[in-house]
């Protein structure tokens, strides 16, 4: 029994691309411009990049730093966990990674948390340097939690 539930799992797998897509196809994706308009909107860039290279490559100002890991603890409104520089629901998050493909998943992930309007940044940290856009040194860690932190400053 458990055997053939197993194999019925192998006969489902579905590769990288196949979730990548999926993520893509529920999410919104930003050209790095687009994204820095609609922070300037309200919306809010979370870095998701790991400490090392928010400290190596520097930070966008205004972004909130949840690392992956933690993620989904620190935005749903039902966890203890949750960072409360979150806002409610019906904020937009746009998620940030290195290159824009762990953004992308994470951010359908917020999706399916109630984050309607979640989505990414295309071609993530990369891109938005080549863009040319505001980068600055990223502050010293801060003491407690991971993910618990208040938004760069601006």
């Amino acid at each position: 029994m458990f055997h053939d539930a197993c194999m019925a799992t192998a006969a489902r797998r579905r590769t990288l691309d196949d979730l990548f897509a999926a993520a893509c196809a529920t999410i919104e994706r930003f050209e790095p411009k687009a994204a820095l308009s609609a922070s300037a909107d309200g919306a809010l860039i979370v870095d998701i990049r790991s400490s090392d290279a928010r400290r190596r490559e520097g930070v966008v100002p205004g972004s909130l730093h949840i690392p992956r890991t933690v993620l989904e603890w620190r935005v749903d409104p039902d966890s203890p966990w949750r960072n409360p520089h979150v806002g409610g629901l019906d904020q937009r998050l746009i998620v940030l990674c290195d290159h824009g493909f762990s953004s992308a998943l994470a951010a359908a992930t917020l999706v399916e948390l109630g984050f309607r309007g979640a989505g990414d940044v295309i071609g993530g940290f990369a891109a938005w340097q080549e863009a040319g856009l505001p980068v600055r040194e990223a502050r010293s860690a801060q003491d407690g939690l991971p993910g618990m932190g208040v938004p760069e400053a601006a």
